[in-house]
């Protein structure tokens, strides 16, 4: 049967889009699917940030500010993002998380300093943050779903060619969105998490940080996690588990005591 003008379309809009959008990310090397333009991204990170600042109090710790800012500067100079606006910011919230949005704006909350517990243990975490920024872990994000969205429609027109009814279309079409969901999206999610390690790792070395400490970090939120009754099984969750993460830095631990050595760091 041949292909209707409609499916024709999209699918060749989709081919298009991912030859047209191939990047590499940094450190890894690792192909990229990206759709969204790099100054569009920055903006709506900007955007995002600024609503956040807006519903989020700050931490009125002055040494505690002072500590973020001191190892987001150093981080951001090994980086190699001449154009991000970095920004951090530590937010008054008890919930151990950090984030970050694209453009260079970090978010850092109170919760997580007790099992940072130090400057190079903020510095993992920081790294890993900064990590996300350089590789544009939000922009692939966002493509994925363009992709998948996509993906969806062609689907729809493909069985409704075929004459199949619209119980079955919706039947298949739900199907597809959480065989995507779960089979797709989560697992690049989690991939993203590995490789913001990664490339975290390299960075705290760069800047001065013992990279072990990314590791010592790990084994702490770890047993944090453990304490609040364990973990969802990691194909149903956006991050590695813990065991597999630590186990996954170990692997790349070499390389950053190299890289930590040239900044000068005893191994």
């Amino acid at each position: 049967m041949s292909m209707s003008n409609p499916l024709r379309g999209a699918a060749l809009l989709l081919a298009m889009c991912a030859l047209a959008a191939c990047a590499t990310a940094p450190e890894t090397g690792r192909s990229q699917l990206l759709l969204v333009d790099a100054g569009q991204e920055a903006q709506m990170g900007f955007s995002a940030f600024e609503r956040k600042k807006q519903q989020t109090p700050r931490a009125g710790d002055r040494a505690a500010n002072q500590q973020l800012q001191t190892v987001g500067g150093r981080i951001a100079r090994v980086a190699g993002l001449p154009d991000a606006r970095w920004e951090f910011v530590l937010f008054a919230d008890p919930e151990p998380n950090a984030f970050a949005l694209p453009g260079g704006k970090v978010g850092v909350n109170t919760g997580i300093l007790p099992i940072t517990k130090d400057e190079a243990g903020l510095a993992a975490v920081v790294a890993h943050e900064i990590a996300h920024v350089s590789a544009r872990h939000g922009a692939e994000r966002m493509s994925q779903g363009i992709a998948a969205q996509v993906g969806g429609v062609i689907l729809s027109v493909a069985l409704e060619a075929s004459g199949y009814g619209g119980a079955t279309r919706s039947l298949a079409t739900q199907a597809y969105g959480m065989g995507t969901q779960y089979g797709v999206l989560m697992p690049y999610s989690r991939l993203q998490e590995a490789e913001a390690d990664r490339i975290g790792l390299l960075y705290m070395a760069r800047a001065g940080y013992d990279p072990r400490e990314a590791i010592a970090f790990w084994r702490r939120f770890q047993s944090y996690n453990a304490g609040r009754g364990g973990q969802v099984p990691e194909f149903l969750s956006t991050h590695p588990l813990d065991e597999t993460r630590i186990a996954e830095l170990q692997k790349f631990l070499p390389q950053a005591m190299a890289e930590y050595q040239r900044a000068g760091g005893r191994g």
